[in-house]
C-alpha cells in the first residue's frame, strides 16, 4: 500500500510520558513511545514531533491558582523541553537520529529553531522534537504544532489521542458512541461537544489547508495504520464533510 503522508507534524500530550506514574516522566513509557515512532520511521516518512508539557506542568491550570499567565506558560514551555530530552534519548536508544529544537534559547540542552534547519535534517533521516511551543505565553502547544505543521509544509498535523478519533460523545462513558470518520473544521469548530483542539489551531488548519487526522496512540498499530492510509481515526480537511464511520 502506498504510504498516504510522506512528512507529518505529530502532536504528542505529555500524558503519554506518565505511564503509570501521577505525574513526571517514566522511561519505560517513553521507550514505548519511542518504538513507536521508529514503525513509522521505518517507512521513510520525514517525522517532526511537538510535545505538550502537561504531565510536568500546566500553565492555564497555575495561572488559575495565582500565578502570572505569562510566567505560568513560561514554566510550561520548559517542561515541553524537559520531555523533549527524555524522548530524544528513548530514541536514541532504539536507534532512530533526533534533534531537539526550542523555541526558548537554551545552546546547552538544544537546537535554536530554525525553520530551515528543520526542514533539513527531516530530508537527511533525522526525526525532530519541537520543544517550547512557539516562544511566547498565551498560546498552547495545539497552536504551536499547527503553526509548526504548516511552516514545514508537512502533509498532516497528527493528533495522538487517547481514543480512536472524534465521537459523537465520550466514548468512556457511552458504549453506544459513535466515530467520526471525517469532519469538517467548521463542525470540528462550532459543535459544543468536540473539544480536540483549541479554536485557534483548528481555524489555523483550516484557513491555510492542513488536514489533521486525530487517532489513538495506545492502540498499537495504529499509527502506522493511519500512515498508510488505512481507514482508522477521525480525517479533517478542508474539504471533508462530517460523516460517521
Amino acid at each position: 500500500m502506498q504510504k498516504r503522508f510522506k512528512r507529518i507534524l505529530l502532536k504528542i500530550g505529555g500524558e503519554s510520558l506518565i505511564g503509570d506514574r501521577e505525574y513526571g516522566i517514566d522511561p519505560k513509557a517513553v521507550l514505548s513511545l519511542a518504538e513507536k515512532i521508529k514503525g513509522i520511521y521505518a517507512k521513510e516518512v520525514e517525522i517532526a514531533i511537538v510535545i505538550g508539557g502537561g504531565n510536568i506542568f500546566r500553565g492555564l491550570a497555575a495561572s488559575k491558582n495565582g500565578i502570572d499567565r505569562a510566567t505560568a506558560d513560561y514554566m510550561g514551555m520548559l517542561a515541553t523541553v524537559m520531555n523533549g530530552l527524555a524522548l530524544q534519548d528513548a530514541l536514541d536508544k532504539v536507534g532512530v537520529p533526533v534533534r531537539v529544537q526550542s523555541a526558548l534559547q537554551m545552546p546547552a540542552v538544544a537546537e535554536s529553531f530554525i525553520r530551515n534547519k528543520a526542514i533539513r535534517h527531516m530530508q537527511k533521516g533525522r526525526v525532530i522534537i519541537l520543544t517550547a511551543g512557539t516562544g511566547m505565553p498565551y498560546v498552547t502547544t495545539d497552536s504551536g504544532a499547527s503553526l509548526h505543521a504548516l511552516e514545514l509544509h508537512c502533509d498532516v498535523l497528527m493528533k495522538a489521542t487517547k481514543v480512536d478519533g472524534i465521537y459523537d460523545s465520550n466514548p468512556t462513558n457511552n458504549p453506544s458512541a459513535k466515530r467520526y470518520k471525517t469532519m469538517s473544521f467548521k463542525d470540528a469548530i462550532e459543535m459544543d461537544e468536540i473539544q480536540i483542539m483549541d479554536t485557534s489551531a483548528l481555524a489555523m488548519c483550516k484557513e491555510n489547508n492542513m488536514p489533521i487526522m486525530v487517532f489513538n496512540l495506545f492502540d498499537d498499530g495504529q499509527l502506522e495504520r493511519a500512515i498508510d492510509g488505512e481507514d482508522i481515526g477521525t480525517y479533517m480537511a478542508s474539504d471533508t464533510k462530517t460523516v460517521l464511520a
